[in-house]
């Protein structure tokens, strides 16, 4: 084999990895429907903490992703955190659906959870999800833990003289 073909071949299966990485690249990122296709809806949501939410996060309905989060902004006027959502428009949600921040495992990624309400009507391009509840930080959980057995923690009885 001359050098020719074999600078060929090693530039091809470079190319073919590179190909592969990126391809992995925009799996792991969430970024698998590059194309487009689908039409959203956007809702917003007002939550006190967001923990590690980001954008391109998913939004859940049942353990389906139904849409992704759009942006974040911090509420200059109550300093709360606005979340948009960018729901699919095959999904239709009642407007008094509950959004909670949540995480996939112990560590794993945040995401929002939807849980549907009961009303007649949905969710509309701009409408605010009214029912949330903030993320779970678990610094914080730990802390709160390690301060309440401290708080717990019975002082000493003095030792009985001889």
């Amino acid at each position: 084999m001359n050098r020719t073909t074999l600078d060929l071949w090693v530039g091809f299966f470079v190319a073919l990895g590179i190909a592969a990485l990126i391809f992995l690249a925009t799996k792991v990122g969430s970024y698998s429907d590059i194309s487009g296709s689908h039409t959203t809806y956007s809702v917003k949501a007002y939550f006190k903490n967001i923990g590690g939410l980001k954008p391109r996060a998913p939004v859940k309905s049942a353990g389906v992703v139904v849409g992704r989060v759009g942006r974040i902004r911090l509420n200059k006027q109550d300093y709360t955190a606005y979340v948009r959502l960018d729901i699919d428009s095959d999904y239709a949600f009642p407007t008094d659906t509950s959004a909670a921040i949540l995480t996939s495992g112990l560590l794993g990624e945040q995401y929002v959870g939807l849980v549907p309400g009961a009303d007649d009507e949905t969710l509309k391009k701009d409408d605010i999800i009214k029912i949330t509840q903030d993320a779970v930080v678990l610094e914080n959980l730990i802390g709160q833990f390690m301060f309440n057995k401290a708080a717990e923690t019975p002082t000493p009885a003095p030792a009985p003289a001889h």
